[in-house]
């Protein structure tokens, strides 16, 4: 009998409860009363439980309607939150949004944007993985992510598309202790030969072999930027980093700032952006993020 217990029977029990008497459920419900207390008494009858007492005027719950009363509400709500997702879904909502993310993009801006994400789209779970170089681009071209924040995309593959979001300043920095960090005024390029620069390296092919912002001959390559942060606060070596964030190094004096000549005046920025495939592009939730990332 358990197995015939009905969705439109638990709503009419929690009905019932909510609204005090079985007339005023009816209302709510849009039937006539005798409908709702017939609903209520196949629900007793195929539970085996007596959930209200009607020897007054109005229906109190038993001791065991109290309890099951809880598991009514639960079964209700997540038959609507089922209902509603699946209508998200249906409207084109993606189940997940995966993302890959440049090690140089602003995490506060990162975060910021998944803040607000979080309410905007309550049932779809966000997956990010943060990666370097062409990294950045191959779980986009295998379908493992929906789209990348990526930065350097200068061979970007014909079936890809991308949108600018923002820009990142890089920063040439050593350690007051490293030669370099004693050195005052502009330093030539060809100096840097003397001195080992920290790089980070690229773990994918599409970039493999390709150089970016590399000016020394000698080099120590790293696959995480929070290990070559380290490495630069140590003395091991020079190189290039985000300013937002060397800039609390900055101000303390565990870093300090390079004056290279190969290096422009005006700073040195790197273009952020979004890229997805062309026939695959973001759903609504994707679309969303990218707009945030886009206006930190």
């Amino acid at each position: 009998m358990l197995d015939q217990l009905t969705l439109d029977q638990l709503r009419t029990f929690v009905a019932a409860v909510d609204t005090g008497s079985f007339s005023a459920a009816g209302r709510k419900l849009g039937r006539a009363q005798s409908l709702i207390s017939q609903s209520l008494a196949n629900l007793e009858s195929q539970s085996g439980i007596k959930l209200f007492d009607r020897s007054s005027r109005y229906p109190i719950l038993t001791e065991a309607g109290r309890v099951l009363l809880a598991h009514a509400r639960a079964t209700v709500a997540a038959a609507e939150t089922f209902k509603s997702h699946a209508k998200d879904l249906a409207g084109g909502l993606e189940p997940e949004v995966s993302i890959v993310l440049d090690v140089l993009f602003p995490i506060q801006v990162l975060t910021a944007a998944v803040v607000a994400f979080q309410p905007a789209f309550p049932r779809t779970p966000l997956r990010v993985q943060v990666e370097t170089l062409g990294a950045v681009i191959a779980p986009v071209l295998d379908g493992r992510c929906a789209f990348a924040v990526a930065g350097a995309t200068p061979l970007l593959p014909p079936e890809l598309a991308r949108e600018p979001l923002c820009q990142v300043e890089l920063v040439m920095v050593a350690s007051p202790a490293h030669p370099l960090g004693r050195r005052t005024g502009t330093i030539p390029t060809a100096d840097l030969a003397e001195h080992v620069q920290l790089v980070l390296t690229d773990r994918s092919e599409l970039t493999k072999g390709r150089e970016f912002g590399v000016f020394s001959p000698r080099t120590w390559r790293l696959a995480d930027l929070g290990a070559k942060h380290a490495f630069l606060r140590s003395g091991l070596g020079w190189g290039g980093m985000p300013l937002d964030v060397v800039a609390d190094d900055l101000a303390s004096g565990l870093l300090v700032r390079l004056d290279i000549a190969a290096v422009p005046k005006g700073g040195l920025f790197l273009p952020m952006w979004a890229v997805y495939p062309i026939e695959r592009p973001p759903g609504p939730a994707g679309r969303w993020l990218i707009t945030q990332l886009a206006s930190p």
